[in-house]
């Protein structure tokens, strides 16, 4: 199996980057503005991009303010049972955000392509926690 995996400090509080990572208004602010459903422990998120790409995610983990993790149970094949982690820390008064993307089957141009997605989207949450302005997928 293959993993994507990212590390990001974030200039603000790991409370408010959980609440990003954890609200229907969090996370449409920074990964796409197509989000619904019970962001809460056992919960079901699904996140779409357009017409096009869709993904479902069970809400696996919910540490306050430490850890959330994802399980995907709907979208494209390669991604189906794919766990998502977000860990969060302090380090230099900043948060550490260790981001994973595990139990890929394939190394292939799409996993790829979604390593490259996740650091423009990770890049939207740091924005918008840090500038107030992320860069969500917009319809």
């Amino acid at each position: 199996m293959y993993c994507i995996k990212h590390l990001y400090h974030i200039n603000t509080s790991k409370e408010e980057v959980f609440k990003a990572l954890t609200t229907i208004k969090g996370l449409s602010q920074w990964w796409t503005e197509q989000t619904s459903g019970n962001p809460t422990q056992d919960g079901i998120i699904e996140f779409r991009f357009g017409e096009v790409h869709f993904f479902k995610m069970e809400v696996e983990t919910l540490i306050e303010n430490k850890a959330v993790q994802w399980k995907c149970i709907d979208g494209p094949d390669d991604w189906i049972n794919t766990i998502i982690t977000f860990e969060l820390d302090t380090n230099e008064n900043k948060t550490r955000l260790r981001f994973k993307h595990n139990n890929w089957p394939t190394d292939s141009d799409f996993f790829a392509h979604c390593s490259f997605s996740w650091e423009g989207y990770l890049e939207s949450l740091r924005l918008l926690l840090e500038k107030e302005k992320g860069q969500p997928f917009k319809t």
